[in-house]
């Protein structure tokens, strides 16, 4: 995605008043999706490579993969060559990959606004936010069950979200719709008070199969057919096995061209080895297997080499995050999925703190930079993420969406240019002289170094004088003022309102059910 359009006028006139009102205008402007000019973080040895790689292989000949209650997709592995032998499935050596690799490296997916398509592989990163939480936290009302409303304000917040690429999913789970209507109204916010990339619906086949028919609505029905419009998340049951549901919906997206992040869901300990090349290991099989399955389903359909990994705590069995084992499997990840050419979804926002505050902090800072140098192409869970994935906090997910910025300065890499050896400033300053007026530093200061929209850099007197504000007070102002001055992107009305029939249709053939 493209530079978008500033929305609002900007005050006119000079000095430090101008400068301030240029600073604070209001902006949807959405950074273009990162691409790295930075290398890969590399852990592993080739050695080391080889043998995961052929220890996975061993995985699923010997011990093999379990795909239940899915007679279709036992046929269909039955027919690829795979034995078969009640629901497990042994996959001969070589045949995963073989399939593997009809998948492609890169694919675009495309948004309702042309100019925020995002290109999934190779070197860039797209970034999408917090997905599944069922509870919300903010600073007025604390943690409580997430409501519609609560899923329509992150949306808004996304869209408002400078270095934020994609709209994401189940930003939270709005619990008070039922739940085979859910997927409804989420899909329908992301597509009207949005206009980012976003996520289909998995919970069920049939969702995804609405989730299809509603984008032929939005994009129309050949765009859809030829063009790859949403991005799902299928989890693995970890360790080895694929579920009905997971499997159901992989498959109405796979027939459909639309991408799925074949994920294992891995918690080291309790669903993978503790040791770091054991679970790179099962990790490998799982997901060799998943895209596999995609292939046979459709060759040539988008799918994403997916790692969602911590560790335990073994006192009390709760998942940690930021954590140096799950930054070794994460960069080990990626290494395996670039050798076998697969886009790569892993990091986030991870942090097991109930609060948004320095624990929150530091997990979340060693997760996104791991993330960003491990080679990842697509980062959910990127802003918003709390108390081990049980919460979106509002406050959190403005704070990790200003520091999502860091990645993207980051990742530029060092500039080597003419400018960027700065050799006539230099120059022009000199022994004992210093750069503040130089022609290079009035030139560049606009630009010269990443600034942050929330952190507080006033002098301690003034930070004092304004309240002592931490910097979760300052998200909850940032929160309200997003939310009173968000600008619901354009839509044709007729879409709108064929989206909004199709919805009420959905909903009213069939009674409500919160199971």
């Amino acid at each position: 995605m493209t530079e978008a359009a500033t929305a609002g006028r900007r005050a006119r006139g000079g000095g430090g008043a101008a400068r301030r009102a240029e600073r604070t205008a209001v902006s949807v402007e959405t950074a273009k999706y990162i691409e790295r000019n930075v290398p890969n973080y590399e852990v592993l040895t080739e050695e080391a490579l080889d043998v995961i790689e052929r220890n996975a292989e061993t995985v699923l000949a010997e011990i093999g993969v379990n795909f239940v209650d899915n007679p279709a997709a036992l046929q269909r592995w039955r027919d690829a060559g795979a034995e078969i032998e009640g629901e497990r499935v042994r996959i001969p050596r070589g045949l995963a990959r073989k399939l593997c690799s009809t998948a492609p490296a890169t694919f675009t997916q495309h948004a309702r606004n042309p100019d925020r398509n995002v290109v999934i592989g190779g070197k860039n990163l797209v970034l999408a936010p917090v997905y599944g939480p069922p509870f919300v936290r903010d600073a007025t009302g604390g943690r409580r069950y997430a409501t519609m409303a609560d899923f329509e304000k992150f949306v808004k917040l996304g869209y408002m979200s400078k270095w934020l690429h994609h709209s994401g999913g189940t930003v939270c789970e709005p619990t008070d719709i039922p739940v085979n209507k859910r997927h409804l109204d989420m899909l329908l916010a992301h597509m009207v008070l949005s206009d980012k990339p976003f996520m289909g619906s998995v919970t069920e086949p049939s969702r995804a199969k609405d989730s299809v028919e509603m984008c032929e609505i939005l994009f129309g029905t050949d765009f859809v057919r030829d063009n790859t419009v949403m991005t799902s998340l299928i989890n693995i049951n970890s360790p080895l096995t694929f579920d009905s549901i997971m499997m159901g919906a992989l498959e109405i997206f796979a027939e459909h061209n639309q991408a799925s992040i074949i994920s294992p869901f891995i918690v080291g300990g309790a669903m993978a080895p503790v040791s770091v090349a054991g679970t790179l290991t099962q990790v490998l099989a799982e997901v060799l297997a998943g895209v596999a399955y995609s292939q046979l389903v459709r060759p040539g359909a988008p799918v994403i080499f997916g790692a969602f990994v911590t560790s335990i705590d073994m006192n009390s069995g709760a998942p940690t995050f930021g954590t140096p084992e799950a930054s070794h499997i994460t960069y080990g990840a990626g290494q395996l999925a670039r050798r076998l050419g697969l886009p790569y979804r892993s990091a986030g926002s991870f942090c097991g703190s109930k609060l948004p505050d320095a624990q929150a902090a530091y997990e979340t800072s060693n997760s996104l930079q791991m993330g960003l140098l491990s080679g990842v192409n697509f980062m959910l869970h990127a802003c918003g993420w709390l108390e081990g994935g049980l919460v979106a906090s509002f406050e959190k997910f403005v704070m990790d969406a200003d520091q999502l910025g860091t990645l993207h300065h980051f990742a530029r890499g060092v500039d080597l240019s003419e400018n960027g050896q700065a050799m006539d400033a230099i120059a022009e300053v000199g022994p004992g002289g210093h750069y503040l007026g130089c022609a290079h530093t009035q030139a560049n200061f606009k630009q010269a170094f990443w600034r942050s929209d929330l952190f507080d850099y006033k002098p301690f007197e003034t930070w004092d004088e304004e309240g002592a504000r931490d910097t979760q007070a300052l998200a909850t102002i940032r929160v309200k003022k997003m939310i009173d001055t968000y600008i619901q992107p354009p839509l044709d009305p007729e879409i709108e309102a064929r989206l909004r029939a199709y919805v009420a249709d959905k909903k009213a053939s069939m009674s409500d059910s919160f199971m």
